[in-house]
């Protein structure tokens, strides 16, 4: 893999780090999945209230996406910072939660993918099927 689109991406936390080194080769994908069940990622979500970047979860609507492929697709990021840009082409969506990837993935219907980080070199697509894999592997 080309390690140059690293070059302006500095990683900001473990999370990034471990994403990085999965996506170098340095990290097995399998492990790299178990260390991120139990690792928070910020989730943005449009909130009915919208009290100034408060969000309540009960209320929160995630920021979903279509695919070419017309697959609905999660959208998560590994900060809020990651997120800033992203979300400012989506109005509404300015506030989101951070929560361990285990509790969304529980909370994710069938046949929804996940991306993690689009729009940044270091970053992972999960189709649905594997989605249901992990939710599976994981259990309730």
């Amino acid at each position: 893999m080309n390690t140059e689109m690293h070059d302006s991406f500095h990683a900001r936390n473990e999370l990034e780090e471990k994403l990085m080194a999965t996506q170098e080769g340095q990290m097995n994908g399998e492990a790299f999945m178990d260390y991120l069940m139990d690792t928070q990622v910020f989730m943005p979500v449009k909130d009915s209230i919208g009290i100034e970047g408060f969000t309540g979860s009960d209320k929160a609507i995630p920021l979903t996406l279509n695919s070419e492929d017309d697959i609905e697709v999660l959208i998560l990021f590994t900060s809020p910072e990651r997120a800033r840009d992203f979300v400012q082409a989506y109005p509404g969506y300015a506030g989101g939660l951070l929560a361990e990837f285990s509790w969304i993935l529980q909370r994710t219907g069938s046949g929804i993918g996940i991306s993690i980080n689009p729009n940044w070199p270091v970053g992972m697509d999960l189709e649905p099927d594997m989605v249901q894999q992990l939710k599976v592997h994981q259990g309730p």
